[in-house]
């Protein structure tokens, strides 16, 4: 028995033994090694062996981005306006031994030195920065943050603002002026809008109008052009008629004389208001009429006939129709 209490003994000495010089580091921790109560060295992930009785691991410091949640608290903004701000911090321990040796509870001193640097940060600023201006803040804290943190180890990788909730009686007065702003907004586009519209109306009419005139312009030029045309083209006929005639050619007057009497004649019937048109009962009413002034412009430029008119001026009969 003696001896089995020994060895029983022996074995449980062993494994202590063991147990105090094997050390296994895990995945994403550092343990700092202790000689005699001081600080010697890091153990990185892996199996390590140790002085037995002399070295001992000291503390066991997690290497992975932690999140740090910052407590909410309420903080007067430079304007007397209270507001309630919370944040979030991501930290990375980068040195192990600072960590654990330059610093007691290291979670809880970055979160005090974040929460004094929250009222700091968002006191210096009114209420509409504070509101407006997230992004300035959350730089800014990171900025302080990380370099009041350099000395223990850690890297501030990000703050974050949470929330920030002004009191109920100022969010209503909010609500209510950006009410009164977009209302604003809209009757303003509106009125815009409107005169837009009248500005597009009026050049409309005003290029109607320039277009009409232009058209009434050219449509005035290519009349006076016709009737020019017209008039030439009469000037000729007339003094190509006035040439037949003195030369002795009757034919040219009594045609000329003809072609005025029909077109006479066609202008009387297509009158509007004419109810009575009186007509001769034969064509050779014209063919006299015709004759009688060819003989008339015969006498008048004294020239002999050739041979008599075969057309005989007789009285016609007329009718109504």
């Amino acid at each position: 028995m003696e001896y089995i209490g020994v060895a029983v003994t022996f074995v449980v000495l062993a494994l202590f033994i063991i147990n105090s010089i094997v050390k296994i580091v895990p995945q994403g921790y550092h343990y700092t090694v202790e000689r005699f109560g001081r600080y010697t060295k890091t153990l990185p992930p892996g199996l390590h062996i140790l002085m037995p009785f002399i070295d001992r691991v000291g503390r066991k410091m997690n290497m992975m981005e932690q999140v740090l949640d910052i407590e909410g608290q309420e903080v007067i903004t430079r304007d007397n306006a209270m507001v309630h701000a919370d944040a979030v911090a991501f930290i990375h321990v980068v040195d192990a031994a600072q960590a654990a040796y330059e610093v007691t509870d290291l979670i809880r001193a970055i979160s005090n030195l974040a929460q004094t640097n929250i009222r700091s940060v968002i006191g210096s600023l009114d209420l509409d920065e504070v509101l407006s201006n997230r992004d300035d803040i959350n730089e800014r804290l990171l900025r302080v943050i990380d370099s009041a943190t350099t000395p223990w180890g850690v890297k501030v990788t990000r703050v974050e603002i949470k929330d920030l909730a002004p009191p109920m009686d100022i969010t209503e007065a909010m609500a209510r002026q950006m009410k009164a702003e977009r209302l604003k907004r809209a009757e303003i586009l509106q009125a815009e809008g409107d005169r837009n519209s009248a500005i597009l109306r009026a050049e409309g009419e005003k290029q109607s109008k320039i277009l009409e005139a232009e058209g009434r312009r050219e449509a005035a030029f290519r009349d006076s052009e016709a009737r020019e045309r017209e008039a030439e083209a009469e000037a000729k006929a007339t003094a190509m008629v006035s040439e037949a005639i003195r030369v002795g050619d009757v034919q040219a007057i009594n045609y000329f004389v003809a072609q005025r009497y029909v077109e006479a004649f066609e202008s009387l019937a297509k009158a509007p208001n004419q109810k009575l048109i009186i007509v001769p009962t034969e064509l050779t009413a014209l063919a006299a009429t015709v004759g009688g002034l060819g003989e008339l412009a015969r006498n008048a430029f004294n020239t002999p006939a050739d041979k008599p008119s075969n057309v005989e001026t007789t009285s016609v009969p007329r009718t109504t129709s």
